[in-house]
């Protein structure tokens, strides 16, 4: 594929598997010189792309290979030559890569260049992570049928050009047309990492094209691209009509391209013409009968024409070329824009589709009704195809058809003009000129087609496709005479006219020649011939003749082998679309070979042919069908929470590789060569690390490559023969340095595993004892009642601390048993979330569109502009994603109160304290989300506000203005109870208030109450909170279906066309204190509490009028049209309006418990973005953060300090790859310590600087490089004060590869004052204009190799005052950009301080020595055999209570001393959707706030009591993972318990594996129970055989 300005090599794509299982994708763009490897992580799935040269960047594909395999392929598994990347997805446990590896051609050079490719052979690379996330049957299969999709020969796609668009397209490639991108989310994991041109934007449908001949010189080509539209994706009987998206089933847009070629310095003269086919746009549907007979048609008898308003809106904005005006032609501007239908249906009495005649007559009399289509005129032609063929025969149906287009086909006429090869020559342009960044020249176009015929039959198949043709075919010898190019076979002499139709004039004939008289300038024509001259063209041939000529005459008339040209790329597109649409050919094709000499032989044998495909299409219909819209669903993205409930939207990344590091050696039993690092790599994935012998435990101290908000650590399981010589527990410490490490989860179990088991570890962040305390959330744990589960959702959430600078994990692992057995283990990985540091700090590319969208937004917007009734269903999709004030505030924070800026918006966001609402939608843009998915985040709204006191004087506190409410609500209450819907609302007050529950529960316990007594999940009885949760997971379900067609309706549609008139949000949850307005409301459902005037709406089933207090939300209407069951449609919609009387309580509470449920999600999410917020704020300062969204940087800037300052070497500890190792204070308003390691492209953009503390003499800096490097010097970027004798510190740098004092090397040590002696231009205020800043370079004597570097500064505090003379009071943060504008001094006492910290070198290529002698020498000590096994305990009996959660076992009284249990991994899952959309997903829930599981085993006494024997915290595995843990000791008893405790209303069922599908669970997921799960097992010589030795499953 070669490059637009044609670039002598085609884009390359190689995908390498190691024999280590690591993938790496080599690609070589053809629109670039270099080489790019992308990594796709073998845990996670998540790809990894640093644009670091040397290292995933390369010249060449061949220097980038030999990199990875260290120049022997020897080491790949397999290797897989690819010509594109199709698209990416990770799919839980696995990773879908789709390549093309074979192309066909199709279009070779389109006019302007850009080649047309069809995907003819395509290979699904399946990338197997050890990501042990728990997944359903349902969803492997799901999987499984993806892997399954047929691409081959039905998908195509440009690589230079944008061809979602009519030709030519006025955009670039890189912005393409949503409606026809069909791997749009596929491609999204490419576009996050910053590399969306390496994955092509992918068409389904028909491309290609023919070459022709004429009678004359002239040659031409036609091509013919068909794209199907993705907005009703589907098959035949499962996507008829319209949709919610406004758009119908088989919808096709079909272009025909004429054009003559040329030399590539010539002007290439084209025309287009579009056309449209598809389904009947209205709702209308078919039942398949068991017998052959025909399906049976029906309309939907409710509202049958919602959204066909929009399906015409979307057509008029694409044809409407009205307002374009054409200078120099004779093309009429016209005042409408007209959209033709063409109805092929049967028309006949008694036919089935007479009821789609007729209801297609009333919808376009429906749509011309409503005056939504102001400037567009809707024609029916009704022709009743089989009818006509019927009756007439084929050539008289085709003349009739012909009759009824031409009108028509000439109003709305085609496109005209020329590629232009150089711009140069388009000022001589006398029409629209069209160019882009894809176009070496430019397009010229005089005429532009206006409107669209679009042709239906019941399927938009065989009927439509024989009628286009027949058409199409009048247009294309149209196109051929106005290109000149002759078709006439004789001339057509009858139909000469001396008129010239249409302003074109006709190819002369052979012989000919056309001249200018030199004095008039009137052309004349000179017949060479007969050596004579005239005035008039020989042959003024005329515009559309063949329109009035019979079929006979045409054929007589007409050179017929373009016409069989033509008719061959119909007969090929036909198929293709009948295949995608009902997975065979088309039938009634013979048709279309009218034209040709043997058309009437084949007749016979269609008929033959046409019955088989019939029956074929009749058993994939019935059989085949749901696969395949299954299939198609999943990749497009859509119902993916249907179809993969667990799917998380964003994977995690593994933080601690490829440049994490140990910071300190794990000792080994043995000598190794590496010191424990091959414990991160996966290169070393069989590795068994020993430990000394009777290690009591083993800590790893692990710098984690990037920052992040750690959420899991996975450990591979590895060991010997005995699996007990793994750690039992581990206990897990974070922090941002070694300074300030916290304990977040102590004594986690590990269980006994097989060899190569992964398990995960859920990381919660750390939490207060008080609120712990407070909440309740520890006692929790040990309950033995459970009742009091928290099924609707946790009322009593315990919140962790989040923050996204977490550098440092510990892992302390204790043994299995006290003994002198050595401790193993394998790979660790910690994994967490990072923010998209790459982008944030980048001066062009994706950052630069970030930051450029930002300050677009300051300017354009007011952050904080009231939209009351804001909602994620809104009509107006386009609105500002920032114009929002009720949206649910942040968490608060203990930071002053002075402003911050967001950084992902640009604006302040906190002024004052940062308790105040802060808009969440701030950090859902779709340039600024840094997992942004790509999809229409601009329809998303947030909640309706809840209910918050405005300040008064003096202003009560949130707490207070909380247990306000309450006593509200409790005034007329007996003993101050709360009624469910009472304790619900005042739920939603308290979120408002932005109160955590343990804050929630510190004010209720000041006043005396207790919390437990309002928690809404105690309130209701136990069946009905059965019910109510699977109604408020049906609205969750129903709510995302609605929403998600709704953000794909809106493609292509303006936000008017989306507008209705009901400003109903969709929960409609009144306030506290908020009722009925009284007055014209007939409902009354609510007390009245005010007699003013309100809006009134019509419910839409007793059609009584209701105020909005009494309507039940848009929600309402959502879950009672889940219910329906309506088969027409798998989508739900939030139209109309039903009043409470009408819903019953089950449908209004769960709408209550639905939001609820969003704004606990949104809290969630709200703390993540302060915490994001906070997280940069650190980094790089508030100077920084404000004028990073005004400044225009120099793209050439960064690039000429690089060179200035690195002098062709690399910046080593740039953050995020370096990081600081402990804690360093800061002076008030300095810029945080982390700035001094911001890259070097934001240096010329701040002015603020790190300082110490006045006191501070000395601050030392353990920098840990980005990977091991050899280090030749040391930068000191100075502050823009410059240093003057007092404050010239004394510089000492060491180097080292791990903490240890001891092992550090001295590098040198630098005075700085004798180096201002020296140079003076380091002193003083620095002079603008310089081409880098003022730096200090300390020089090594030779490079060292070495990871860590130690960089301290120290200056003498003798009081000494500056020689310059600066004014009292200057401050050193606030210098102007003129530092000589006034006159400054420093103060007194001096203090350390710098702007960067850069350490150069070059970087070592990460190389994990080989552990081959390593584990040879211990493999005799792990092959010993264990000198116990494991056998199972019978049991005589069990028992399973509390919804399979308690399992109590009853033993003989001669069962043996009990070791332990073996526990099969659950089957349940985390599901994605808890709730109704409220925002886009930035955060995961699953990930940002955890769930943890844990076992509890209790054991019955001889005095009858049962006594608590151990408690485990289980660790996430894959279903059916066999676990084993023993007990603290062993363990005699007649009867143990089994009881599973922590977050399980967190999980649930796969749908798939449900006994009834269609049956949304319950509260509880069947996968969590206990039932033969749990096995009991002793320890016993195998040897020694007995009557309970029952050898368990072998290890």
């Amino acid at each position: 594929m070669e490059s637009p300005v044609g670039r002598p090599r085609a884009t390359s794509v190689v995908v390498l598997t190691l024999d280590t299982s690591e993938v790496y994708i080599v690609v070589s763009l053809s629109s670039r010189n270099d080489t790019q490897v992308i990594y796709i992580d073998p845990t996670t799935g998540y790809l990894r792309h640093e644009r670091k040269l040397g290292y995933d960047v390369f010249n060449s594909q061949d220097e980038a290979l030999n990199y990875i395999t260290n120049g022997s392929r020897a080491v790949c598994k397999s290797i897989i030559y690819a010509k594109a990347i199709l698209g990416y997805a990770v799919l839980g446990s696995s990773g879908l890569l789709l390549v093309a590896t074979n192309l066909t051609p199709s279009i070779p050079n389109l006019p302007g260049d850009g080649c047309v490719y069809t995907v003819s052979e395509s290979e699904l690379v399946k990338v197997s992570l050890q990501n042990p996330q728990p997944q359903g049957k349902g969803e492997i299969k799901n999987i499984q049928e993806l892997a399954e999709l047929d691409i081959d020969g039905k998908y195509f796609f440009c690589e230079t050009r944008d061809i979602t668009r009519p030709f030519p397209s006025h955009t670039s490639v890189r912005n393409p047309d949503e409606e026809f991108v069909w791997n749009g989310w596929f491609s999204n994991s490419f576009k996050r990492v910053g590399l969306e041109q390496h994955c092509v934007v992918l068409l389904q449908g028909f491309a290609e094209c023919r070459s022709f001949g004429s009678l004359g010189p002239q040659e031409g080509i036609v091509a013919l691209i068909a794209r199907r539209s993705r907005l009703h994706p589907g098959t035949r009987y499962l996507a008829r009509g319209i949709n919610s998206c406004y758009s119908t089933g088989n919808e096709v847009e079909c272009e025909q391209i004429v054009w003559v070629p040329k030399k590539p310095s010539q002007s290439v003269p084209f025309n287009t013409y579009i056309w449209r086919r598809g389904t009947i746009p209205m709702w209308w549907g078919a039942e398949l009968k068991i017998t052959a007979a025909e399906a049976e048609i029906y309309v939907s008898d409710r509202d049958p024409y919602k959204g066909s308003a929009q399906y015409y809106q979307r057509l008029t904005k694409r044809y409407d070329k009205r307002n374009i005006t054409i200078v120099g032609t004779n093309q009429k501007k016209s005042s409408v824009v007209p959209i033709v239908l063409i109805n092929l249906l049967r028309s006949g009495e008694g036919k089935s589709e007479c009821i789609l005649v007729q209801h297609f007559e009333e919808s376009i009399n429906h749509v011309k009704s409503t005056g939504k289509l102001p400037n567009t005129r809707v024609h029916l032609i009704n022709y009743d195809w089989h009818a006509s063929t019927k009756l007439k025969g084929e050539q008289r149906t085709i003349e009739g058809l012909w009759y009824l287009l031409k009108a028509p086909t000439i109003s709305i006429g085609i496109t005209e003009g020329d590629y232009l090869p150089s711009r140069q020559s388009m000022k001589d342009c006398q029409g629209e000129v069209i160019y882009n960044d894809d176009l070496v020249g430019a397009f010229c176009l005089r005429l532009h087609q206006n409107g669209v015929i679009r042709f239906n039959c019941a399927d938009s198949l065989d009927r439509t496709n024989a009628a286009s043709y027949f058409g199409a075919l009048q247009v294309f010898t149209e196109q051929c005479r106005r290109l000149g190019i002759s078709l006439d076979s004789d001339l057509a002499i009858d139909y000469q006219s001396a008129k010239n139709y249409g302003g074109y004039t006709a190819p002369l004939p052979p012989g000919w020649e056309k001249r200018s008289d030199a004095v008039t300038g009137k052309s004349y024509y000179i017949d060479h011939n007969t050596r004579t001259t005239t005035w008039n063209h020989p042959c003024p041939d005329k515009s559309w003749k063949r329109f009035d000529m019979s079929f006979e005459e045409f054929k007589r008339s007409t050179v017929l082998s373009p016409v069989c040209i033509l008719a061959d790329l119909f007969l090929l597109a036909g198929d293709i679309h009948a295949t995608l649409y009902t997975g065979s050919k088309a039938m009634h094709s013979q048709v279309l070979s009218i034209f040709r000499e043997e058309a009437g032989k084949s007749k016979q044998f269609s008929v033959a042919q046409n019955l088989k495909i019939s029956l074929q299409r009749r058993y994939k219909n019935t059989l085949v069908d749901s696969s395949r819209q299954k299939q198609l669903e999943m990749f497009l993205g859509i119902r993916l929470f249907k179809h993969l409930p667990s799917l998380p939207v964003h994977p995690l990344h593994v933080t601690s590789r490829p440049f994490g590091c140990l910071l300190k050696p794990v000792a080994s039993v043995m000598p190794s060569p590496d010191d424990g690092s091959s414990l991160l790599s996966f290169k070393q994935k069989d590795l068994i690390w020993v430990s000394p012998q009777a290690a009591d435990v083993m800590e790893l101290f692990i710098h984690l490559g990037e920052p992040c908000h750690v959420c899991q650590v996975l450990l591979t399981i590895s060991h010997g023969a005995d699996s007990s010589t793994f750690p039992s527990r581990v206990d897990v410490r974070t922090g941002r340095d070694l300074d300030r490490l916290k304990l977040v989860v102590e004594g986690a179990s590990i269980p006994q595993c097989a060899n190569g088991t992964n398990i995960a570890i859920p990381i919660p962040g750390p939490s207060s004892a008080e609120d712990m305390a407070v909440t309740g959330a520890g006692a929790r744990l040990h309950a033995q009642d459970t009742a009091n589960l928290p099924l609707l959702y946790d009322f009593e959430e315990l919140e962790g601390e989040l923050d996204f600078l977490t550098r440092v994990v510990v892992l302390t692992f204790y043994p299995a048993v006290s003994s002198k057995t050595p401790i193993t283990l394998g790979e660790v990985e910690i994994l967490g979330i990072s923010l998209p540091w790459g982008d944030l700090f980048a001066s062009e590319g994706p950052g630069m569109k970030l930051w450029d969208h930002i300050n677009k937004i300051n300017k354009d917007t007011e952050p904080f502009a009231s939209d009351i009734n804001s909602d994620p269903f809104s009509s107006d999709i386009n609105s500002n994603p920032f114009a929002f004030d009720d949206v649910l505030p942040p968490a608060k924070s203990e930071n002053t109160s002075s402003n911050w800026v967001d950084l992902l918006s640009g604006n302040d966001f906190i002024s004052g304290p940062i308790s105040q609402p802060v808009p969440e939608t701030a950090f859902h843009d779709p340039f600024l989300n840094p997992f942004h998915d790509n999809v229409n985040d601009e329809a998303i709204d947030s909640p309706p506000k809840v209910s918050v006191q405005e300040d008064k004087e003096p202003a009560e506190s949130d707490p207070q203005q909380y247990i306000s409410c309450f006593k509200r609500l409790t005034a007329s209450r007996v003993a101050k109870k709360l009624s469910f819907v009472d304790a619900m609302k005042l739920e939603i007050e308290r979120l408002g208030l932005n109160l955590s529950a343990a804050e929630r529960d510190r004010a209720l316990l000041s006043i005396g109450i207790d919390p437990a007594t309002i928690n809404p999940n105690m309130l209701l009885e136990e069946t009905y909170v059965t019910s109510l949760c699977k109604a408020a997971n049906v609205l969750a379900l129903a709510g995302h279906i609605s929403f998600e067609d709704k953000t794909i309706g809106a493609i292509g549609l303006d936000s008017t066309y989306l507008d209705d008139d009901i400003d109903i949000d969709f929960w409609n949850i009144n306030k506290i204190g908020e009722g009925c307005c009284g007055g014209p409301c007939q409902v009354r459902a609510e007390p009245v509490t005010s007699s003013s005037s309100a809006s009134m709406y019509s419910c839409s089933e007793c059609r009584r009028k209701a105020c909005r207090a009494c309507c039940g939300g848009r929600g309402a209407v959502v879950l009672l049209g889940s219910y329906s069951g309506d088969s027409l449609s798998r989508s739900v919609s939030t139209d109309g309006v039903i009043c409470k009387l009408c819903c019953h309580d089950n449908v209004l509470d769960a709408l209550i418990v639905d939001y609820v449920r969003v704004l606990v999600s949104q809290r969630r999410s709200s703390r993540s973005d302060v915490a994001a917020y906070k997280a940069l704020d650190q980094v790089v300062g508030r100077d920084y953060l404000s004028r990073r969204t005004t400044i225009k940087s120099d793209r050439n800037g960064p690039n000429a300090i690089r060179h200035n300052l690195l002098k062709g070497q690399q910046s080593l500890a740039e953050f995020p790859f370096g990081g600081i190792l402990h804690s360093i204070e800061s002076a008030p308003g300095s810029a945080p310590v982390l700035s001094l390691l911001a890259p070097l492209d934001t240096v010329s953009q701040e002015s603020s600087y790190w300082k110490a503390p006045p006191k501070t003499s000395r601050a030392e800096f353990a920098i840990v490089l980005g990977n091991l490097s050899n280090v030749s010097s040391v930068i000191l970027v100075l502050s823009p004060c410059g240093y003057s004798m007092s404050d010239s510190p004394t510089v000492q740098i060491w180097a080292s590869n791990k903490i240890d004092n001891e092992e550090r090397r001295i590098m040198g040590k630098w005075d700085v004052g004798s180096l201002i002696t020296s140079s003076p231009e380091l002193s003083g205020p620095e002079k603008p204009g310089g081409t880098s800043p003022r730096h200090i370079n300390f020089s090594f004597q030779k490079p060292v190799r070495c990871r860590i570097i130690w960089i301290k500064l120290s200056i003498q505090k003798t009081g000494s005052t500056s020689s310059l003379n600066f004014d009292s009071g200057f401050d050193l943060l606030s210098l102007d950009e003129n530092p000589f504008s006034r006159s400054v001094s420093i103060d007194s006492d001096p203090c350390l301080h710098a702007k960067r910290i850069v350490v150069v070198g070059t970087p070592v290529k990460l190389e994990i020595p080989t552990q081959t002698s390593y584990q040879s020498s211990v493999k005799s000590w792990l092959e010993r055999a264990p000198p116990l096994n494991r056998f199972k305990v019978p049991i005589e009996a069990e028992r399973l209570i509390a919804d399979g959660l308690v399992l109590e076992q009853y033993l003989s009284p001669a069962s043996p001393m009990l070791a332990g249990f073996r526990l099969d991994g659950f089957n349940a899952i985390r599901p994605r959707v808890t709730h109704s959309p409220s925002s886009s997903v930035v955060w995961e829930d699953k990930f940002i706030s955890t769930a943890v599981l844990y076992l509890q085993v209790s054991v019955l006494q001889d005095n009858g009591k049962m006594v608590v024997v151990a408690e485990y915290r289980l660790p996430e595995v894959r279903a059916g993972t066999a676990m084993y843990f023993d007990f603290p000791r062993p363990v005699t008893a007649r009867r143990v318990s089994f009881r599973l405790l922590g977050d399980v209303a967190s999980f649930a069922d796969d749908p798939a594996d449900l006994d009834d599908s269609s049956d949304i669970q319950g509260p509880l997921a069947t996968g969590l129970s206990l039932s033969n799960r749990v096995k009991l097992y002793y320890y016993g010589d195998p040897y020694e055989l007995g009557k309970w030795a029952t050898t368990l499953s072998a290890v």
